[in-house]
């Protein structure tokens, strides 16, 4: 092990390397003071041309203003001459991780509490008006002890100042209807809608809306939910992609069909999160108030519930760093 650059605060030990991205690398560490784990994301400054990346400015600028135990935790950030070090707190898994398990049986109360946490951590952040613009399973982090955490910051932004935000944000098969239509001006919606695809996961344990393209994303949703209807969301056809499509009823049995084990709460809240105008899908505090979170089974304490050990959340740091550098998006994305 070798000591790595010492903050202000604290010295951290690498402990040895975890993934390697274009414009970053990815250590399991620890605090040697106190011997907590973290991971240790060493940002490389001399890969930036025109300056440091806008993502590793976004996720140091809100994770240094966000604290909320449902949010991942920049433990420290210092810069040296060569890189941009974050000390992020280390965390053991992640949600894909126990959907794709399958030795795991979920039990109904089990994903009430996961959506608890994630509507949490989400109502935080958007009640200081940022959008996180990339929720998905795998960017919801487990802790030890089975506490819930969005992870990876470097899409999110402030909103509700600017109407030319970008649409090429949300990875495909969590993006709405009005990002896959070019919308330049949104609000807490596209990350609501996202919200809903992870609900509709969690019971299907697959992707409810896996597009290959774009393009196909937009007829994977309308072939799910049926196409939307104008005179419900008026504002669709200003959208900059707007085109006339034939109408696509739901399918035979609509959402009940499908998630024949859900109940009538859990199939009303899914269907208000997916809704096509963004306007009705519900804020995160009326998402929390719907009955689906009163009504039993009641949410139960975080320790209980299921996870599995290893590097799965601490490798997702890697990973994001990783898609970032290939699809080279991140740092034109406004």
């Amino acid at each position: 092990m070798a000591d790595i650059e010492k903050s202000e605060k604290w010295t951290y030990v690498k402990e040895r390397k975890v993934g390697e991205g274009t414009y970053a690398v990815v250590f399991l560490g620890r605090q040697k003071e106190t011997n907590r784990k973290v991971a240790i994301k060493k940002i490389k400054l001399s890969q930036f041309k025109d300056g440091l990346d806008i993502s590793a400015i976004r996720e140091v600028k809100f994770l240094r203003e966000i604290k909320h135990e449902n949010i991942i935790e920049l433990v420290d950030v210092f810069s040296t001459k060569s890189n941009l070090n974050l000390i992020l707190e280390f965390l053991e898994s992640d949600l894909e991780m126990l959907i794709k398990d399958r030795s795991i049986v979920f039990q109904p109360a089990h994903i009430k509490t996961w959506m608890v946490m994630l509507l949490r951590g989400l109502h935080f952040i958007h009640s200081r008006f940022i959008l996180h613009r990339d929720l998905k399973p795998n960017n919801l982090l487990i802790s030890s002890d089975g506490k819930l955490k969005l992870a990876d910051f470097g899409l999110a932004r402030d909103y509700g100042t600017t109407n030319n935000m970008s649409h090429q944000v949300v990875t495909r098969w969590y993006r709405s209807p009005e990002l896959l239509m070019g919308a330049r001006a949104y609000g807490t919606g596209v990350d609501m809608w996202s919200v809903g695809c992870i609900f509709a996961e969690l019971m299907l344990r697959t992707p409810y809306l896996p597009g290959e393209s774009d393009l196909d994303q937009l007829n994977v949703i309308f072939r799910a939910l049926g196409s939307p209807d104008p005179s419900v969301w008026p504002a669709m056809k200003k959208l900059p992609n707007y085109v006339e499509m034939k109408a696509m009823p739901p399918p035979n049995g609509g959402m009940e069909a499908l998630f024949s084990a859900a109940g009538y709460e859990e199939i009303n809240l899914l269907k208000t999160m997916l809704h096509y105008n963004p306007d009705k899908r519900p804020t995160t505090l009326e998402a929390l108030q719907h009955p689906y979170f009163s009504c039993a089974p009641p949410p139960i304490p975080h320790q209980y519930l299921p996870r599995k050990g290893g590097e799965s959340g601490v490798q997702q740091v890697s990973n994001d760093l990783q898609r970032q550098g290939a699809g080279g998006t991140a740092q034109a994305v406004r």
